[in-house]
C-alpha cells in the first residue's frame, strides 16, 4: 500500500511503534533521501532513510505553520523580477 501524504518541516507525525519513552509523536526536522525525527516526549533525535520512514508512519498529526514551508507561496521566478534600467 503506498501512501500519498506530503511531510513538510515541522510536521508531526504518529509511528506505528512507540518510543522507548512510550511516546509515538515524531517532528520532522529534515527532509530528503534521509529523514530526521525528534521524539515530542524525550527530545531524542533520530535518523532513516525515507523507505524505512515510509513503511513505519501512521498518520500525519498536525502541519506545520512554519514560515519555512511558506517561502514558496512568495517565490519569484528570476525572469519575472522588474530590474530598472539604469542606461
Amino acid at each position: 500500500m503506498t501512501k500519498n501524504i506530503t511531510f513538510d518541516l515541522a510536521d508531526t507525525v504518529e509511528m506505528k511503534k512507540p518510543h522507548a519513552c512510550q511516546t509515538n509523536n515524531w517532528e520532522v526536522l529534515r527532509l530528503g533521501a534521509d529523514i530526521r525525527l525528534k521524539c515530542m516526549g524525550c527530545g531524542h533525535v533520530i535518523m532513516m532513510p525515507r523507505a524505512d520512514f515510509n513503511k513505519k508512519v501512521k498518520k500525519l498529526l498536525a502541519k506545520s505553520n512554519d514560515p519555512v514551508n511558506l517561502k514558496n507561496d512568495f517565490y519569484v521566478a528570476k525572469e519575472d523580477i522588474a530590474r530598472p534600467n539604469f542606461g
